[in-house]
């Protein structure tokens, strides 16, 4: 029987130190003597007079769980103010410096260990403190505005609102989640892949900017005030309603809103039956589109919305093991099982088939294939399959052509499949994320850059990590290794469960001399896998090939 995952809220504390690679550049013996006294004499002690636990540190870094979030400012506060000090008498240059951030938040307890939003919040702030600063999420200032001060002795605890994101230079949507109205909490992954249907249909009208559904998701479970999802995701109108399903039928209601003024536009319900819910899904699009821009001929859309299965059963295994494909590397055998039996009913399911490749290119790219010459097979066989029938799906073009690359078909024909998907919807974050994917396997960093960047405007608030991960790996085989290590750090925290990340960062301190937190992430890695250096034939530059593979060898023969 599945345990049950345990969860609490807490007041984490992020820390590092500001220029760290250049004190270490510079004096690495005497920064390591200075950093294990600043612990000793100071953090350690104050960690312990606020009740603090430190869960782990990196290095230059370290994660602190307080039970109290006035416990936890209050602790940043004091070290800070401890700090100016300790730096007396020394040159600016040589100074170490901290940068803190504070978030409140549900986590994820593994043993000593906590993962989740709480902890990958608190490290993204902690990356916007100023050195010598504290940086608190809003929930943490909520919670401390009215007992604790907030500036003294030039300590400053900042604590503004997430930056509101400029409006497109076109009408702009943010799908939320819909309520599941069922009465059945299993039936939740039918409503979601009901709004996954309809931001597809959304995606589809050109001139409307349509917000990633993984960004819209952040909210799932939270009252939010729709002005603040437009300042957040930037867009000028917002989706919400609720989807009920009883026995054979559907319902779904909708409302359309203004962010800024949360006027009302237009309202709607839909009822069919299940055999009707890929008709329900488009009138909702069509209807919204239509208020949005009066002059839409809903022709646009009703032309653009092909069936991706008429087989209803299929449809129910492909959303569930849609459910499991992104969110953890452990689960990508069983949303493969779920997806051959989707394929096994409809053979010529086109998403199914296009997830199945990117199935088996996972499990490969993760070293858990137990056949791997048979997984590669399958994948090249389901992604062939997928482009046989994926007509105009943006979808199924990007994964057939992330699979088929991976594979190590041809890289060109990759990317002119990735650049039609693109131009078919031009707000498909996950394809601008895999098209700078394909830019880096073909050794253009710099292009997968800007590609992944364009991924991140179009879903701000979810699986960022994933197009940060992009930036900073492509970072890496540019051999900037200074910029490529803080958010491969944050990518490590935020995908716990997925390698890459793991060796990418370890390859990259080992570059930059830094073994000890190259042995460090390497131990990590091996906890969740045991495959170090592993196939990365993926790479079609030999020159950034050979940078990772180097980087993993150094690390191993130093560890062993």
């Amino acid at each position: 029987m599945k345990q049950p995952v345990e969860r609490r809220l807490a007041a984490i504390l992020a820390a590092d130190v500001a220029g760290y690679s250049r004190l270490m550049g510079a004096d690495e013996e005497g920064t390591l003597e200075r950093l294990k006294a600043l612990r000793l004499e100071l953090l350690d002690p104050k960690i312990a007079e606020h009740h603090g636990r430190i869960v782990k540190t990196t290095g230059d870094g370290m994660l602190v769980e307080f039970a109290s979030v006035v416990d936890a400012v209050r602790c940043a506060v004091a070290v800070q103010q401890a700090m100016p000090e300790r730096n007396t008498g020394i040159a600016a240059n040589d100074r170490i410096e901290l940068r803190i951030g504070i978030n409140l938040g549900d986590v994820i307890v593994e043993g000593d260990d906590l993962y989740g939003d709480g902890v990958n919040i608190a490290a993204r702030i902690e990356a916007l403190a100023d050195p010598g600063g504290v940086f608190v999420a809003n929930t943490v200032h909520d919670h401390v505005r009215d007992r604790l001060p907030f500036a003294r002795d030039g300590i400053a605890a900042k604590t503004p609102p997430l930056p509101a994101l400029p409006l497109p230079d076109k009408p702009s949507i943010a799908v939320m989640p819909f309520a599941n109205m069922s009465g059945d909490p299993e039936q939740e992954y039918f409503a979601d892949g009901m709004v996954e249907e309809i931001i597809t249909a959304l995606s589809r009208i050109r001139w409307l900017f349509v917000i990633a559904r993984n960004s819209s998701f952040t909210y799932k479970g939270q009252a939010v005030d729709v002005k603040q999802v437009g300042r957040e995701l930037g867009v000028r109108y917002v989706l919400e309603g609720s989807v009920r399903k009883a026995g054979s039928r559907v319902r779904i209601t909708a409302q359309l809103i203004e962010a800024a003024t949360g006027a009302h536009l237009w309202a709607d319900r839909f009822d069919g039956s299940l055999e009707d819910v890929f008709e329900l899904q488009d009138k909702v699009a069509v209807s919204v589109a239509g208020v949005i821009e009066p002059a839409l001929q809903a022709a646009e859309t009703a032309r653009s919305a092909g069936r991706p299965t008429d087989d209803l059963t299929a449809y129910d295994l492909y959303l569930r093991a849609y459910a499991m494909v992104l969110p953890s590397a452990r689960q990508i055998p069983e949303a493969l099982r779920l997806m051959e039996q989707a394929i096994a009913r409809d053979p010529r399911y086109g998403p199914a088939l296009a997830w199945a490749g990117f199935c088996c290119h996972r499990l490969f790219h993760d070293s858990q294939s137990k056949d791997p010459a048979a997984d590669r097979r399958k994948g090249i066989d389901f992604a062939r399959r997928a482009l046989e029938v994926a007509g105009d799906d943006p979808g199924v073009l990007a994964n057939a052509a992330q699979t088929l690359a991976y594979f190590g078909e041809d890289i060109g024909a990759a990317i002119a499949l990735i650049d039609r998907a693109l131009a078919l919807n031009p707000n498909y974050a996950r394809g601008w994320n895999i098209s700078g994917v394909l830019r880096l396997w073909a050794g253009l960093p710099d292009v997968a850059i800007s590609h992944a960047e364009a991924s991140l405007r179009l879903s701000p608030r979810a699986d960022v990590g994933v197009s940060l991960t992009l930036i900073d790996a492509s970072h890496f085989y540019a051999q900037r290794f200074d910029e490529a290590v803080p958010r491969l750090r944050v990518a490590v925290e935020e995908y716990p469960g997925f390698p890459q990340p793991y060796r990418v960062l370890a390859a990259c301190y080992a570059h930059m001399g830094r073994l000890e937190d190259a042995r460090a992430i390497v131990e990590r890695l091996r906890a969740i896998n045991p495959v170090v250096v592993p196939d990365a034939d993926y790479m079609r530059n030999s020159d950034h090939r050979e940078l990772l593979l180097s980087g993993l060898r150094l690390v191993i023969g130093e560890a062993e």
